[in-house]
């Protein structure tokens, strides 16, 4: 989907009911606005159900002032028109109150944007706006001096989050995962362990911002085969993404095909609306002419190398997993049945290793060993096929939910170790 060819209205709409859908915003509550070559401000509109928005209530205001439309503009509209002006950068604005922001914004502080590599990326250009009544030009010219100051995301102390960026889908990407920065830093802090903080020569070194440079090839033929794991694949990665396992450009799914061959999610697509076609398929090393496979590719193709009893491979981000990933908290997943059966004993993997040490990393899969857990980066599991991966993300991520939530419950008792043996006599599990 390109974006960019859609009409200002049609972003809005489709950015906002993301918003809303992922619970990040609430009937009444966040605006959106973009700004068109003309100097046109559209924008949501004021006291209209954010959840059913239509073309026909998007507003328009010209540089003049004269609004068209069939309601009143968000009564943010000051700050929105005023960041426009002195930021020529920006021509789109976010405006939310999702929960997890909220909840630093009550205590007032700012998540920790040096936890993951994407965090770290994306969302670490952060200022302040002090509190002041909504709408008022108080509150305008407090938000408008951080962008001033060359930061393209406020945090607003008792209120929510402002975010600019070059394109609405841009504004949304960082605040999305600066909301899910927020949750993972939330969660970290109830496995009461200290967060590793990532230092700038770490990500200067983990390679994790490089593109590997791969020929190309053209397919001739596309088989029966190929286009139902693309399908497959797609279908399951907007599951993935609907589950908040993956962010919006975030997250990899693999699988091998017969031939040897393997087909890949692509970089930087929008997983939300991903097609079957947007897929890469890797053969001999060579990528597909014309796209451009995840960064994580060539990790991928020495597992698929080492292990032939691996058919697919997934690495995400979800939330709960990833406070593991960002502390020195042990997940042990003799919590239940299913999880041990599930997902073994999972090994830890220093920072920056997925990419410096690919072959290193590789070999540390085995049957006892389907999952490993990237340190302030990421975790990656494998399967027999597709589904197996992804059962497997999905309870990993479930069992890491259970673990954080019992930490308000209880001390934790797992499944002793006569009681792992037994589940591996019943369930004939290899090591």
């Amino acid at each position: 989907m390109r974006f960019d060819y859609m009409h200002p209205a049609d972003q809005l709409i489709m950015i906002m009911e993301r918003i809303y859908t992922h619970g990040m915003t609430t009937t009444s509550g966040g605006n959106l606005s973009i700004m068109d070559d003309n100097g046109d401000i559209w924008i949501t509109p004021s006291g209209v159900d954010k959840g059913s928005l239509t073309r026909q209530d998007i507003m328009q205001v010209k540089p003049d002032g004269t609004v068209i439309g069939i309601h009143k503009p968000s009564v943010e509209l000051p700050f929105h028109a005023h960041i426009y002006k002195i930021r020529p950068d920006i021509k789109a604005v976010l405006h939310a109150h999702p929960p997890a922001l909220v909840a630093f914004s009550l205590a007032r502080k700012v998540p920790e944007a040096y936890l993951t590599t994407a965090s770290a990326t994306i969302c670490s250009n952060i200022g302040v706006a002090g509190y002041a009544v909504p709408g008022s030009d108080k509150l305008g010219k407090q938000i408008a001096e951080q962008f001033e100051a060359g930061h393209d995301i406020a945090m607003m102390w008792n209120h929510g989050v402002v975010i600019g960026s070059e394109s609405l889908f841009e504004a949304f990407k960082k605040f999305e995962t600066l909301e899910t920065l927020a949750k993972l830093q939330i969660d970290a802090s109830r496995l009461n362990k200290k967060m590793k903080v990532l230092t700038q020569l770490e990500l200067d070194t983990s390679g994790s911002n490089q593109m590997p440079l791969l020929e190309t090839f053209i397919p001739k033929t596309i088989s029966s085969e190929e286009k139902a794991a693309r399908r497959e694949m797609v279908k399951l990665i907007k599951r993935a993404y609907s589950q908040r396992l993956f962010g919006a450009t975030q997250g990899t799914f693999s699988q091998r095909l017969s031939d040897g061959s393997f087909i890949i999610t692509p970089y930087r697509i929008d997983r939300a609306y991903l097609e079957p076609e947007d897929i890469v398929r890797i053969q001999n090393g060579r990528c597909e002419d014309g796209k451009t496979p995840s960064r994580s590719v060539l990790l991928h193709k020495t597992i698929y190398d080492l292990h032939p009893e691996i058919n697919s491979l997934i690495l995400a981000h979800p939330p709960y997993i990833m406070a593991f990933a960002i502390t020195d908290s042990e997940f042990d997943s003799r919590t239940i049945p299913e999880s041990y059966i599930m997902l073994r004993k999972a090994q830890r993997v220093p920072f920056g290793e997925s990419y410096n040490n690919i072959l290193g990393v590789s070999k540390k899969f085995s049957q006892s060993c389907p999952m490993l857990i990237f340190e302030n980066d990421s975790v990656m599991v494998s399967g027999t096929s597709l589904i197996n991966a992804f059962d497997r993300l999905e309870v990993a991520e479930f069992s890491a939910h259970s673990i954080i939530a019992a930490n308000g419950v209880g001390e934790i008792v797992t499944i002793n170790d006569e009681e792992t043996k037994e589940i591996e006599i019943a369930f004939n599990l290899e090591d």
